[in-house]
């Protein structure tokens, strides 16, 4: 159950994490209860897209960046139909909003969509805690009468753990839709939504791609029914260890030597279906300034990120899969975690990052250059 905070922005909040760290400040957004996995985005910018982002699904995001909400939100630039994140802790937010796009301040929008958070704490003294000991379960619990610690702890270690999660098919559409290329078609690419990103079709779209977004229950059948020239797995939520689905249907697609494109959730499905393994990082890489090394090109890019599990395969040797050989194509330069993976032997790639960058730097829209190359070389 959640009410408004417009007008009572005094109503006290507390955080809650489940290895007892408590923080108090003040109710921002809705005011009630949510729970979640604590997880921190380092973006400066960008809180609209980072809101609307799916592969949030079941995370209280806190904003390293201490002001939120200055320019509002719009209705241009979210990535989705609705807020995915369970809840947002931010330190000072916005009064009042500032920008000719502004609609509506954050608060507002928070309200609206039934979405707790929490404002008015140390997020930096929060932000080094998830550091050091992890991501980790957490609620806020905000209004003028809430129960003591131990039993708001209790709650929250009853939280389910994001670990063993299957998600990706609570976030992506029901029924398949079309995003129709810009300009001239050239190619037919079908998309696997795990939580995609609105960015991401309208960047194959403006290099002359029909993208047929298909739910993330689609099947082989459903793949090839339209006839792809590629296929494209997306970002999504939770644990990829999950996700059998989605990697039986990429075999086959591998089996059939497609031009394969897969970006974060897709990257963990890919490096299961060659055999790796995943397992989850510590607190995670998260928001629009991360070093990745390209090793093909040697070239360093600062992307953007949303990811709490990584792929667990060799950063020194070629390695020999079912499809043929594969190796690391990129590298975090912070952690040395994988951030791409690619076959030698037939048409596939895919990187743990987000290309797309909305928000974000473009650094890394070359790659969706190199899918289209890879639809032109088959069709060669």
């Amino acid at each position: 159950m959640t009410t408004s905070t417009r007008g009572t922005a005094r109503v006290p909040a507390v955080l809650v994490l489940e290895d007892g760290r408590i923080f108090r400040g003040r109710a921002y957004g809705a005011v009630g209860v949510t729970f979640g996995e604590a997880v921190f985005s380092t973006g400066m910018t960008g809180y609209q897209e980072t809101l609307t982002d799916p592969s949030y699904h079941r995370q209280v995001v806190v904003m390293t960046a201490p002001h939120v909400g200055n320019t509002g939100v719009n209705d241009e630039d979210p990535e989705s139909g609705r807020i995915w994140v369970a809840g947002y802790v931010v330190r000072d937010p916005a009064r009042v909003p500032s920008n000719w796009r502004s609609r509506r301040s954050l608060d507002e929008e928070l309200v609206s969509q039934g979405v707790v958070g929490i404002s008015g704490i140390d997020t930096r003294a929060l932000t080094r805690h998830l550091r050091e000991r992890g991501a980790m379960r957490v609620g806020i619990f905000s209004g003028n009468a809430l129960p003591d610690d131990g039993t708001m702890l209790a709650e929250v270690r009853q939280a389910p753990e994001m670990t063993g999660a299957d998600l990706s098919a609570e976030v992506a559409t029901k029924e398949a839709y079309v995003v129709p290329a810009i300009g001239t078609k050239k190619f037919t690419v079908a998309a696997v939504d795990l939580g995609i990103k609105g960015m991401t079709p309208h960047r194959m779209a403006e290099r002359g791609i029909e993208v047929h977004v298909l739910p993330a229950t689609a099947t082989v059948e459903d793949v090839y029914a339209v006839n792809p020239d590629g296929v494209f797995f997306s970002n999504g939520p939770g644990d990829p260890a999950t996700a059998d689905h989605p990697v039986s249907v990429m075999k086959a697609v591998l089996e059939r030597g497609t031009p394969l494109f897969g970006i974060c959730f897709g990257n963990q499905i890919l490096g299961r279906a060659l055999g790796f393994g995943t397992y989850k990082l510590k607190y995670g890489h998260r928001g629009i300034n991360q070093p990745v090394q390209d090793r093909t090109t040697g070239k360093v890019e600062v992307t953007a990120h949303n990811h709490g599990f990584a792929v667990d395969a060799p950063l020194d040797r070629v390695s020999d899969t079912p499809y043929g050989r594969a190796e690391v194509s990129h590298v975090c330069l912070n952690d040395q975690v994988v951030e791409g993976l690619q076959l030698l032997d037939r048409p596939a790639f895919s990187v743990q990052y987000h290309p797309e960058a909305a928000a974000g730097p473009h650094d890394a829209a070359y790659l969706f250059d190199r899918f289209t190359a890879l639809m032109e070389g088959q069709r060669a």
